[in-house]
């Protein structure tokens, strides 16, 4: 194995190279969160001396089983709480800035990792010459539980805030450009994207976003439904009445996986018909609807100058629940509807928005065009998802070629701030202009039935 060095603010940092480029797994941007600071906001990492040994093999949050296993297939990661690292892949640690890509995993804030195989940046790396990043973040009671005096319920938002502002001070050690970042993320790491467009602390940490089937329609949790839903956490737990000083270290010292344990009870308790949100998500406070956020995340897009790309598949909820017409019902209500309600906010604000909607899936699959599906095309990574059910029996030949399409497309926003395929895609206006992508793409105007609604008020999760 050839190995190379980066020499970073912080310290040394050893990487591998592999097929022309260079990795890093395995970054720390922020201090363990372990002990009293296993809910709190990240800290900064401290810096190291001699050479940081990048090499080894990804970490992941802990977590439990992916609820979208029967769509996706496993993955498997070493489960650490010491788990706030990032991944690097670039072609050079030389002079010349390249464009910037942060990916932030989805998994309904349960499950996953940045330094999956599933998200290798090397297609994107090598053909779009940039630099492309994975984060991993605090998952489930980890990263969302409130808890008095420790943590506000919003860690896991806050780590992947953190890790920005890694790349800010970081990034050009590895080659990269930290004046032009695009983030991207998907699912959850799509939402979390919408919920840093209104921050504050994320201000001029990001200079673009791609925001892949964000469930829209979900909104944070306000700190009273924080503090309701820790309390069925301890519930669960089994914990007798504690004053606050006492309920903190009893969460403190509990081994993560009875937190993983007591939090899938509570989400099997508060499990409606229809509802795709977990019980621990990002807190908020301030959303009382759906447009609400969506409007606050609208304007800061376009106050900052941020340029957007927002997009689902045509059947997202096949991958949640099968069987019509509830799938198509879901499937509106939580992403599509919210996502064209998000763009048109963009657009009367004076927004940049591109829209787009995947309709392509493997011929005769139960699974139609479901979430996660426009993973591995994004990706390139066809190989590591072979096992998936959602693309078995897809022509190879036919799913690389719709790859680069949309590859393409993503490297040209990230460069330039406008995707640059080689199909004319407008933005996005009163007109509703959709780039379709599909064994034949093209931009379609009004996609949406004009019946198209979703659930606007707190939590409207029933059918």
């Amino acid at each position: 194995m050839t190995t190379f060095e980066a020499a970073t603010p912080l310290g040394a940092v050893r990487g591998a190279e592999a097929g022309g480029l260079l990795h890093f797994t395995g970054i720390p941007y922020a201090q363990p969160p372990v002990g009293a600071l296993r809910f709190a906001a990240p800290k900064p990492v401290v810096p190291w001396s001699g050479v940081l040994d990048a090499t080894g093999g990804p970490v992941v949050a802990p977590q439990g089983p992916s609820r979208l296993v029967g769509a996706v297939g496993e993955f498997s990661g070493e489960q650490s709480e010491d788990c706030l690292q990032v991944s690097v892949t670039t072609p050079a640690v030389d002079g010349p800035r390249r464009p910037v890509m942060v990916w932030l995993h989805g998994g309904g804030f349960s499950s996953g990792g940045g330094a999956l195989d599933w998200y290798d940046g090397s297609t994107l790396a090598r053909e779009g010459g940039v630099v492309v990043v994975g984060v991993n973040y605090r998952l489930g009671p980890l990263g969302y539980l409130r808890v008095e005096g420790a943590g506000d319920g919003d860690a896991g938002l806050l780590d992947m805030v953190e890790a920005l502002r890694w790349v800010r001070d970081n990034i050009e050690s590895f080659g990269g450009d930290p004046d032009n970042v695009t983030v991207f993320g998907q699912s959850a790491g799509g939402l979390c994207t919408l919920l840093m467009l209104t921050l504050p602390e994320a201000r001029g940490l990001f200079h673009r976003a791609i925001l892949q089937s964000p469930p829209g329609g979900v909104l944070p949790l306000t700190s009273r439904e924080a503090r309701h839903n820790a309390a069925l956490l301890h519930d669960a737990l089994g914990y007798p009445e504690l004053d606050a000083d006492a309920l903190r270290q009893r969460l403190t010292e509990e081994p993560a996986g009875r937190l993983l344990t007591a939090a899938r009870l509570v989400a099997q308790e508060t499990a409606v018909p229809g509802g795709v949100a977990p019980p621990y998500l990002p807190v908020a406070d301030g959303f009382e609807s759906t447009e609400m956020l969506l409007s606050a995340a609208a304007r800061g897009a376009a106050e900052a100058g941020i340029p957007l790309i927002v997009g689902t598949t045509r059947d997202e909820a096949l991958a949640m629940v099968s069987g019509q017409p509830a799938a198509d019902v879901m499937t509106d209500r939580w992403f599509t509807g919210p996502a064209h309600a998000f763009a048109q906010a963009v657009a009367a604000a004076g927004g940049e928005v591109w829209v787009y909607r995947l309709d392509w899936a493997p011929t005769d699959s139960p699974l139609g065009a479901c979430h996660c599906l426009e993973l591995p095309l994004v990706f390139g990574t066809a190989d590591a998802w072979a096992k998936a059910p959602m693309i078995a029996g897809a022509d190879p030949a036919e799913q690389e070629a719709l790859s680069a399409r949309i590859r393409g497309n993503w490297l040209s926003f990230a460069a330039t701030g406008e995707p640059g395929g080689d199909l004319p895609w407008p933005r996005y206006d009163n007109g509703r202009p959709t780039m379709i992508f599909d064994t034949r793409s093209g931009v379609v105007r009004d996609p949406l039935p004009m019946t198209t609604n979703f659930a606007k008020g707190r939590h409207d999760h029933d059918l």
